[in-house]
């Protein structure tokens, strides 16, 4: 799936681009299965809110499910990354689902992800970004992503190191910067359906409140970074951070469909 020139303009300018619907709703039933056992598995790549009990976030999932391996590689989620990031050379530097689960699920704090990536990962420059699909609906009330559209011109900002306000640590913006960011690009809150894919640059400040409703907002991320950008810093495990550099090589359009075809006829 290739970005017109005009959407490649809005992702530049903004930091940011919405695409509604862009898997059908066949697809969407396919991978919506296995999220359930994905966040129920007892296995270290499965963060939980402070509770203990809550999901929070499966890592690394493409390695570990079948569906996911084939959804990491597809090129709805890969093509355009590959054009906004300048290089048909990309690695995946981190692949999860985030739950924000129904009534449970905590807040993300103010942030930049390539802040995470420099600090903990030393990642010389923000040559990686996030591609991010819908598994179920984002909407005003179920702790959507809000962005400061614009955000991400003024590069890395000063983070510090929040490793208190939710189980899982970020090199956080201050409220001072928050201020002042939002007087000037305000606040967004990209919300679709299941099947909707939002792309969104690694400097770009974004967070996401807690969710009180019945709904969970699962959503997975590809965060693909240039092979010539690999990260330099491994104190994280690699489930958080590969240490695979290879690039992504795509499979056909149909690999979610024409896999759980071939599995039923087995």
């Amino acid at each position: 799936m290739k970005l017109t020139r005009d959407q490649i303009s809005e992702f530049d300018e903004r930091g940011y681009l919405l695409l509604p619907s862009v898997f059908s709703p066949e697809e969407m039933a396919i991978l919506n299965r296995e999220v359930p056992a994905l966040l129920s598995a007892d296995r270290p790549e499965v963060v939980r809110e402070k509770d203990g009990k809550t999901p929070r976030t499966a890592f690394h999932v493409q390695t570990w499910n079948d569906v996911y391996a084939r959804l990491a590689r597809h090129p709805r989620l890969v093509e355009p990354g590959m054009q906004l990031l300048g290089s048909e050379r990309l690695y995946m530097h981190q692949f999860k689902v985030n739950a924000k689960a129904a009534f449970d699920g905590a807040v993300w704090q103010w942030h930049q992800d390539y802040a995470t990536w420099h600090a903990d990962d030393d990642m010389p420059e923000c040559k990686a970004m996030n591609i991010a699909l819908f598994l179920a609906e984002a909407n005003e009330f179920n702790g959507p992503l809000m962005f400061i559209p614009g955000s991400h011109k003024g590069g890395r900002l000063k983070a510090g190191h929040d490793v208190t306000t939710t189980s899982y640590p970020l090199w956080t913006c201050d409220n001072e910067t928050i201020t002042r960011l939002v007087e000037a690009g305000g606040i967004v809150a990209p919300k679709g359906p299941p099947g909707s894919v939002l792309m969104f640059h690694g400097c770009l400040v974004h967070a996401s409140g807690s969710n009180l409703t019945p709904w969970s907002r699962w959503i997975v991320y590809l965060s693909l970074n240039r092979c010539d950008n690999a990260i330099r810093r491994f104190q994280r495990p690699a489930w958080i951070a590969a240490r695979d550099f290879a690039p992504i090589e795509m499979l056909p359009d149909d690999c979610l469909t024409s896999g759980a075809r071939s599995q039923a006829a087995e």
